[in-house]
């Protein structure tokens, strides 16, 4: 008789009190979320958070605010934004569209490789799942939606988060450094109307696209397929002095272990 197959243990679970998240977050990021709005807003998601926690839900990622542990808002170079979290179990990191090395390749991030193979034909090497390479190099991977609950996309939108990355992304767009915004697909581009509301304080680029996802990757108006977007940011931020990001910069595994033994993963 075969043996049913075991349950694999789910180890990014979000497990409760937001505000220790928060505490966990530099002074910088903390004065972001400082206002009155906001701690509002944190209490109200907290409470929210904490409820469906007593009704049994399984909640990813296990750190929220993990984006905001890989980079500081002085950093970052260009700001890439997601939706919410994956909803599968040891998927989401809290870094928007980045997964384990050991996770299968989302469609979306499969499409994002093809791209900079595309852009990179030269010197293109197979890339690996776990993105904090680039957060680590300057990029802010930020979903609009920082939980979501198990098997349930955008369960918890609408619920607050939305009002805490506003503030996130007003907080970037203070420091003077060039940024770039990659918005793709209509719910990251939703997003630029925050340029009006908060004039930057340095240089911006908006680059906009189609969402990478299979269903919108290749149809106008905009199609991500080609868009040329990581060639186009690098080389705006270069002729204004940046570096620009290293996109192509893999880790060797005992490096990216590294990387994700100091983030505490």
């Amino acid at each position: 008789m075969t043996e049913p197959a075991a349950t694999p243990e789910i180890l990014n679970a979000f497990q409760g009190d937001l505000f220790a998240h928060l505490q966990a977050l530099s002074p910088s990021w903390q004065q972001a979320l400082a206002d009155e709005r906001s701690q509002a807003t944190l209490q109200e998601l907290d409470q929210f958070l904490a409820s469906r926690l007593a009704e049994g839900a399984t909640i990813f990622p296990k750190r929220p605010f993990r984006a905001l542990l890989e980079i500081s808002p002085e950093d970052v170079q260009v700001v890439l934004l997601g939706q919410d979290p994956y909803h599968g179990p040891n998927q989401a990191q809290g870094l928007a569209f980045s997964v384990p090395d050991d996770c299968q390749t989302p469609p979306s991030l499969r499409n994002m490789f093809a791209e900079l193979s595309r852009e990179y034909p030269d010197t293109f090497v197979r890339q690996r799942n776990s993105l904090i390479r680039w957060a680590k190099r300057g990029v802010l991977l930020l979903n609009t939606s920082l939980t979501v609950e198990a098997h349930k996309p955008a369960s918890h939108a609408k619920r607050g988060w939305e009002a805490i990355t506003d503030a996130i992304l007003a907080k970037v767009l203070q420091a003077p450094r060039p940024k770039v915004f990659l918005l793709w697909g209509s719910h990251a581009q939703s997003k630029e109307a925050l340029l009006k509301l908060n004039p930057p304080a340095g240089p911006v680029l908006v680059l906009k696209a189609n969402h990478p996802s299979p269903l919108s990757a290749m149809r106008p108006p905009r199609p991500f397929m080609g868009c040329g977007h990581f060639l186009a940011a690098n080389q705006w931020l270069q002729e204004r002095g940046e570096t620009g990001i290293d996109w192509l910069a893999n880790l060797t595994p005992a490096q990216q272990h590294a990387l994700e033994q100091q983030s505490g993963s």
